[in-house]
């Protein structure tokens, strides 16, 4: 074996050994997250398991940051899980998802947690740690329209399935269904990751930022549903694939709109190399890491 090849391998095995201590940490301290708001995580689904791949899944998609860097990225991941687990599983009523969102928006505001709400009160968490930061109040709206972005579609969705519920033929179009894709959660998380870490040249390109990450997000939602469709057929979740199309025009539907990122990843690599390249890891991370499982534990409901 040529020595080349040896040294190659020996830097490129470092390398991936420090992303997964990096991720262990991140582990560690989601762990904590769920000790202190354990009525957010049932476990199943939320195991440790899922813990580790949220937090490798940050580690290898921002490489460059250490565990201190990703503590928002990672905090703002479970967050999501728990707000979709809230909304999908918690919620009986329409009234229950409409106080969620109120009161998860107003937080996101500055509003104060009302007592006993673990959900907004983990939110207040992340949002006054991301305010100790001086550039917060400038970007604070665009953080919040994050937050009610993801969580009208969260809502959206869950009339969907109501209506389902009572008649399967009531669905949304595939591409409604497609352009509900902030409930997946990943901008909300791109942008508290872009605040809490963004040097003044991000934070100076966020609208344009965010509005990329929202196709890569249609992406990742193609993606994930490719890889969750028999289990969303047991928990009677939607998934592009239940809307009158089938897998092969759903991968054709997300290569279209990986090369579509591309281009507009190139536009953006100009003002921001290093977000540009974040998203494109965000995409090729997923894409592998759904080739072979999901976050989700296993669970019925």
């Amino acid at each position: 074996m040529p020595p080349s090849l040896l040294n190659d391998g020996f830097a490129a095995a470092s390398d991936q050994g420090r992303i997964c201590s990096v991720a262990a940490r991140g582990q560690r301290d989601l762990q904590q997250q769920v000790k202190v708001y354990p009525s957010l995580f049932p476990n199943p689904p939320v195991d440790d398991a899922m813990l580790s791949a949220l937090a490798l899944s940050t580690a290898f998609i921002a490489p460059w940051c250490g565990a201190g860097q990703l503590r928002i990225a990672n905090r703002a991941s479970l967050w999501v899980t728990a707000e979709d687990w809230q909304i999908d599983n918690v919620a009986t009523a329409l009234d229950d998802v409409t106080a969620t969102v109120s009161a998860c928006v107003a937080v996101a505001g500055g509003a104060t947690p009302a007592a006993g709400d673990e959900l907004a009160q983990f939110l207040a968490d992340i949002r006054d740690e991301l305010a100790a930061s001086a550039a917060f109040a400038a970007v604070q709206p665009l953080w919040i329209d994050e937050v009610r972005r993801m969580l009208t579609a969260d809502a959206r969705e869950w009339r969907w399935r109501a209506a389902r519920a009572d008649d399967e033929t009531q669905v949304p179009t595939f591409a409604e269904y497609l352009a509900n894709a902030d409930n997946y959660g990943a901008s909300f998380v791109n942008a508290s990751h872009w605040i809490a870490t963004g040097d003044e040249q991000t934070l100076n390109h966020l609208p344009e930022l965010l509005a990329v990450s929202r196709a890569v997000q249609q992406v990742l939602r193609l993606v994930n549903d490719l890889a969750s469709y028999e289990r969303d057929v047991k928990t009677g979740d939607l998934n592009c694939l239940m809307l009158g199309v089938d897998r092969v025009e759903v991968e054709r539907q997300a290569a279209d709109r990986i090369g579509q990122c591309r281009a507009l990843l190139q536009s953006l690599h100009g003002s921001c190399p290093q977000q540009a390249l974040y998203l494109a890891r965000e995409i090729g991370f997923t894409t592998g890491f759904y080739h072979g499982t999901d976050f989700w534990g296993s669970h019925e409901r």
